[in-house]
């Protein structure tokens, strides 16, 4: 009787406590300083602009809840341009609506809130600070009978696409994704878990955590868990079990033309970068290629061949146009280490590294064969993955 007591004393304390996982200390530090650059200029842009700064509202209090969004939570639905843009929008005609036609103030805020959240809902659009833009709606009466609904417009809807692509340039410079991309660009992910987007989206709606996961989040997940899974249940792969050790390299002095050559010779979509020596510089992938000699047909052939030389004429080479960002591994990296690598690089492959010396490179392909020898060869793990989930 005591344990049990003890047990359920426990999980309320658990239920109170911090959710979700920590975050590490330079992520918390990406998103504040992400926050404070993105506000501070967001209200330099409705200070230069026609917003009337007397009024005291040009830099509106969900600014801030908007700017937690998207700078520390940029892959969340809520945080996503429509989301942010149009949820603030419709929600500040919501309020304006309201504060021009109901007077009594215990009145006239909550029914400006609910009518944004039934506007955001509709609409698709449903992003948490647009409720708070209502309420400084329906808080400031005189303000809005006196802009009207100019108070949609600016400081809301300007300050809203502001922070924005304020937000989405800071996720660039600093190595995060945002706008977060869509299902149509996660084929990968559906390959891996072999569900497609309606699943996906069915298993979100009956968990209702549509508002908080997107469907690419959730394809994401379950792939990372079905590998940590496989992973458990038989002999921990690591990335050298898995990588592909036979390879063609070229020289960082390889020119465009010879890489193309390759490209079209081998099947390949990258080719790793290494010195005489066998150190690892960088990968040139097909798509950098291609996006080089990709030249509309009116441009003419002196147009491409333009696109092959540096400034001083020299021909273009594997060293310029390389990527040298990838994440690495080492050989004894475990197989789960590996997904996420290949997810935020958005490149599908992940060089091996034994030193700075390349031995193998691991690819979205080789993972997907890896968890597909592991499922045939385990009867456990075929019958866990062939479970439906139940509600």
């Amino acid at each position: 009787m005591a344990a049990r007591m003890a047990d359920r004393l426990r999980g309320a304390l658990q239920s109170v406590g911090p959710p979700g996982t920590s975050v590490s200390l330079r992520e918390a530090v990406r998103a504040g300083v992400g926050s404070v650059l993105g506000l501070g200029l967001v209200g330099l842009v409705l200070a230069t602009s026609e917003v009337d700064l007397r009024t005291g509202l040009f830099m509106i209090a969900p600014f801030g809840a908007s700017a937690v969004l998207m700078f520390a939570a940029p892959n969340s639905p809520l945080a996503q341009p429509w989301s942010a843009v149009v949820g603030n929008t419709v929600s500040a005609f919501a309020g304006v609506v309201v504060t021009l036609l109901v007077s009594p103030s215990e009145l006239r805020v909550p029914l400006a809130v609910g009518v944004a959240v039934l506007a955001m809902v509709v609409c698709r659009a449903v992003h948490p600070p647009g409720g708070a833009v209502a309420m400084t709606a329906g808080l400031s009466p005189d303000v809005v009978h006196a802009l009207g609904f100019r108070f949609a417009l600016a400081p809301v809807a300007v300050g809203t696409i502001a922070l924005v692509v304020l937000a989405a340039g800071y996720a660039r410079v600093t190595g995060r994704r945002y706008p977060y991309r869509r299902f149509d660009d996660e084929s990968s992910a559906t390959a891996r878990i072999g569900l497609d987007e309606d699943e996906l989206t069915d298993i979100l709606n009956r968990y209702s955590q549509s508002l908080n996961l997107g469907v690419a989040d959730l394809a994401r997940l379950i792939g990372a868990a079905e590998l940590q899974a496989a992973g458990h249940r038989a002999d921990p792969l690591v990335a050298g079990d898995v990588m592909s050790g036979d390879l063609v390299t070229v020289g960082p002095d390889a020119t465009l033309p010879d890489l193309a050559q390759m490209f079209d010779t081998h099947r390949f979509t990258s080719l790793p970068v290494v010195t005489r020596g066998g150190r690892f510089l960088g990968v040139v992938f097909q798509i950098h290629l291609v996006s080089r000699l990709r030249v509309g047909s009116a441009r003419g052939s002196d147009r491409m061949f333009a696109r092959l030389l540096r400034r001083d004429g020299s021909v273009l080479t594997a060293a310029d146009v390389m990527d040298t960002t990838l994440p690495i591994a080492a050989p004894d990296a475990p197989v789960t280490a590996l997904l996420p690598m290949l997810a935020d690089s958005g490149c599908g492959a992940v060089p091996v590294l034994d030193g700075d010396l390349l031995v193998g490179i691991v690819t979205q392909t080789d993972l997907i064969a890896a968890l597909a020898r592991h499922t045939l060869a385990d009867p456990l793990a075929r019958h866990t993955l062939a479970d439906p989930l139940v509600d």
